[in-house]
C-alpha cells in the first residue's frame, strides 16, 4: 500500500479527513513540507472554508509548485470538497480566485434559478430549494471508476456547499447529484481526481470511496 501524504496548508477539517484515512488503515503523513509532497507516493488536499482564503494559504506556504511537480510526474491527487474546488482554474466564490489549474473548468455559485419560487398558490412565497446545499444527496453514476467500486448507484453522501465545479469538458465528471439540475459530484482526470460531498461525515459510502482510493494501484 502506498502512503498517503495529507496536504496540511491550515484546512479546518484537516483532523477529520485524516481520522477517516486512519480508519480504512491507511499508511498517512500529514505535512506542509513541499519537499515530502514533491515526493508522495499519493497525495490528499482536504478542506472546508472559503476558496480564496484557502488558495492564499496554499500560496503563502509555496505549495503550488510541489503540488504541480507531484501531478506532473504522475502521483495521483485527490481534492476533497473545497480541495476539490482548488483544482480548477477558477471560483467566483466572493469575487474571481485563481486556482491550481489541474483541471480545466470554473467553480461557481448554484444559479439562483433553483430558487424557484411557487407563485401559482395564493400564499407568500416560499424557496423550493435552498443554499447552501446541505445534507444528504444521492450520487448517480455506471460504476465504472475505481473511485466508485462497491458504490451503488443512488447510494447517499453528505454534501454541505454553496459553489459547484464546472469542468471544461463533461467526460470527466464521473458521479453527477442532482440539486435543482445535476451538477459535478466526483470529477478524474488523468491522475487527478475530486470529490465534492465529505466522505469522513458519509459513513460507509465515504469510507469505501476513501478505502478505493488508498488501495489503488496507479
Amino acid at each position: 500500500m502506498h502512503r498517503i501524504t495529507m496536504i496540511d496548508y491550515g484546512g479546518s477539517n484537516l483532523r477529520s479527513a485524516q481520522k477517516a484515512f486512519e480508519i480504512v488503515g491507511a499508511d498517512l503523513e500529514t505535512t506542509a513540507d513541499p519537499d515530502l509532497i514533491c515526493r508522495a507516493d499519493k497525495l490528499v488536499l482536504p478542506g472546508v472554508g472559503a476558496f480564496g482564503a484557502g488558495m492564499d494559504a496554499v500560496r503563502a506556504m509555496s505549495l503550488v509548485e510541489p503540488i504541480h511537480e507531484a501531478v506532473q510526474r504522475g502521483i495521483p491527487l485527490l481534492g476533497i470538497c473545497i480541495g476539490m474546488q482548488f483544482l480548477f482554474d477558477e471560483s467566483e466564490e466572493m469575487g474571481q480566485h485563481q486556482g491550481l489549474g489541474l483541471i480545466p473548468g470554473r467553480v461557481v455559485h448554484f444559479s439562483a434559478s433553483i430558487r424557484s419560487f411557487d407563485l401559482a398558490q395564493d400564499k407568500p412565497p416560499v424557496p423550493i430549494l435552498k443554499i447552501p446545499h446541505m445534507g444528504w444527496n444521492q450520487l448517480e453514476h455506471d460504476g465504472s471508476h475505481f473511485l466508485l467500486q462497491g458504490v451503488e448507484p443512488g447510494a447517499y453522501t453528505y454534501f454541505v456547499h454553496s459553489y459547484h465545479c464546472v469542468p471544461d469538458d463533461p467526460n470527466w465528471i464521473v458521479a453527477r447529484t442532482e440539486y435543482g439540475r445535476p451538477f459535478c459530484a466526483i470529477v478524474a482526470r488523468e491522475n487527478v481526481y475530486g470529490i465534492q460531498f465529505h466522505p469522513e461525515k458519509s459513513h460507509k459510502i465515504g469510507l469505501r470511496i476513501i478505502r478505493n482510493f488508498v488501495e489503488a494501484c496507479l
